[in-house]
């Protein structure tokens, strides 16, 4: 087994990844996505919004027209909680739904200007912090925290990520 040491750059050669730094990465995990979040959950929280509205904006903006179905299975939430969060979105003006012009079951949705102002809002707060981090880290730490963020998917959920890569 290879060990662990260190490296110049400050950071460790993983080659052999002890229960103690998996530990310490689960932690940054949990404390980073804390910090990622607290800005938009501000914003959210004077609208009376939650995460929940957060993911729907933001992909219903990625993929305009994307179908409900659609971000079922992107969010992996039950119907009954993505029609309450949409229902509310649209019912606020901030996300508008079509009937399918091929199949009148599907509804097909998008983000109203309304809807758009509050998606850039939250946006701009999570790309500040996330630009200042990778500068602070440097791009050979950009790249690595994308390959694993990428290897910790799913592979439905990587197929997801990839069609919005794909997309710009």
């Amino acid at each position: 087994m290879a060990e662990s040491g260190s490296s110049a750059g400050g950071g460790e050669t993983l080659l052999f990844l002890t229960d103690d730094q998996l530990r310490k990465g689960i932690e940054a995990m949990f404390f980073a996505y804390r910090g990622f979040t607290a800005d938009p959950d501000r914003i959210l929280e004077d609208k009376g919004y939650g995460r929940a509205h957060h993911r729907a904006i933001h992909f219903i903006n990625r993929s305009p027209g994307t179908t409900v179905n659609n971000l079922l299975s992107i969010l992996g939430v039950t119907k009954q909680s993505l029609n309450r969060v949409l229902r509310t979105l649209i019912d606020d003006g901030l996300v508008r739904s079509d009937v399918g012009t091929r199949d009148k079951r599907e509804r097909h949705l998008y983000l109203t200007e309304t809807g758009e102002v509050l998606e850039r809002e939250l946006s701009n707060a999570q790309r500040k912090r996330m630009r200042a981090a990778f500068r602070q880290a440097g791009p050979e730490a950009v790249v690595g925290f994308r390959q694993v963020l990428e290897a910790m998917m799913d592979s439905d959920m990587r197929r997801h990520y990839a069609k919005l890569t794909e997309t710009g």
